[in-house]
């Protein structure tokens, strides 16, 4: 289905049978930086989605907010095993020649709250936490009424539309709030929480001084003498094409070695994941978006991270050590001696840790949080807005304490050892 907006008119489109539309004249400086004078919003399935691959990666070049996860190289490599019954609104501008504005993947969830309650979930996985779409900076606040225009438009959707792992505050934030306070359209946040962020500011000289201390410095100053006497210590950046994909593997063996290994969840282990891994490796890399750090002793790989790069920002992705050489504290090595390069590139405003909220490790060392919610959205007036935000609340909870108890439990293991 194809809706196609105005967005020269003092209201920029309806929302289908909406009770109130969005309405108010864009401001004058956007309007004058509107790339088109229409949009027109498709919905397409992933699997179809390689053949406008390079007006894609061009709308990835200036998304008012980088998101790897959503880059060709990435999603494409991803949605095979990932996102089978996945798609995306696309959104774009009808001027000649047409340029893709805004990308928006999402799949139906049929029983997210255990009820037969479709909602329309924005596409993330195990391997992608962050859920931001593509949104053309020059013009992201028509694209995003035009997005929600084909939502409320598209009956055989669901009229409730859930944006994951989104950041509470920033560019997208703000334009997509603005939207919905002109639509009037019924809005709550779940699952906030925050991760470890690296944003050094004007602070980078100093950054990892003030960050770890002088105690901290100089116990890894230790470390790395002992490290040193076993064998030559080298660290190690790759990022040509081959040197990565050869980077790769070292990581996959080492996580495959390590208790991931032993759980039975590490790539290696399984063929298609595997597979994925190198491919969005692979295909990054050919764009020079990747980095894989590594600790080699006498040429050995004892520690990997897989670094990701769109735009002005990155992502520590994956991380993995040799755990024989635990006592030297590889990982928190390596990410020092990584951030002391992310730190001193100028061209790197931010690095999302990827972490999950209250890590032991990136906690102590990255110093800036990233505030992350998930955004229930009702885009036509009779969706069941109040009996999915009631069940997710309980939702929400229901897996709080579900963390609880599986943190007890592994604290108990580890003293029973």
């Amino acid at each position: 289905m194809t809706v196609t907006t105005s967005t020269d008119q003092a209201t920029i489109l309806a929302l289908g049978d909406a009770a109130s539309a969005i309405a108010g004249a864009r401001r004058a400086a956007l309007a004058d930086r509107a790339a088109a004078h229409a949009l027109t919003a498709e919905w397409r399935a992933l699997s179809q989605l390689q053949p406008i691959a390079g007006e894609w990666r061009a709308l990835a070049a200036c998304a008012l907010e980088p998101n790897v996860f959503y880059e060709p190289g990435f999603a494409l490599a991803a949605a095979p095993l990932f996102g089978r019954e996945a798609g995306a609104v696309l959104v774009w501008s009808e001027a000649s020649p047409r340029r893709l504005l805004g990308f928006f993947p999402a799949r139906v969830e049929t029983r997210r709250y255990g009820l037969k309650l479709p909602v329309l979930a924005g596409w993330t996985h195990p391997y992608a936490p962050l859920g931001v779409p593509l949104v053309a900076g020059e013009a992201a606040e028509p694209v995003i009424a035009a997005w929600l225009a084909h939502l409320a438009a598209a009956d055989a959707q669901p009229g409730l539309s859930l944006l994951p792992f989104v950041p509470e505050n920033g560019p997208f934030a703000a334009a997509l709030q603005a939207v919905l306070q002109r639509a009037q359209l019924p809005v709550a946040d779940f699952n906030r929480h925050q991760r470890a962020l690296l944003a050094p500011g004007g602070e980078r000289p100093r950054y990892l001084d003030q960050a770890l201390g002088a105690r901290k410095h100089k116990e890894l100053r230790r470390l790395g003498r002992r490290l040193a006497e076993i064998g030559a210590v080298l660290f190690t950046s790759a990022t040509e094409p081959a040197a990565v994909v050869a980077a790769t593997k070292d990581y996959l063996a080492l996580e495959a070695g390590g208790w991931k290994g032993r759980a039975g969840t590490a790539a290696a282990a399984h063929d298609d994941v595997r597979r994925f891994i190198r491919a969005a490796v692979g295909g990054l890399a050919a764009d020079g978006k990747v980095a894989v750090n590594r600790i080699l002793i006498d040429g050995r790989a004892i520690a990997a991270a897989i670094i990701l790069r769109s735009g002005n920002a990155a992502w520590f992705w994956k991380i993995a050590y040799d755990e024989t050489f635990a006592r030297f504290s590889p990982g928190v090595m390596l990410t020092v001696a990584l951030t002391e390069g992310l730190v001193d590139d100028s061209n790197v405003e931010r690095v999302d840790s990827c972490a999950t909220a209250n890590h032991p490790m990136i906690d102590h060392v990255w110093r800036e949080r990233l505030a992350l919610c998930d955004r229930l959205i009702a885009v036509r007036p009779r969706a069941p807005f109040a009996s999915a935000r009631r069940l997710e609340i309980l939702r929400a909870a229901t897996l709080v304490a579900a963390r609880r108890i599986r943190d007890r439990l592994r604290r108990y293991t580890v003293i029973a050892r």
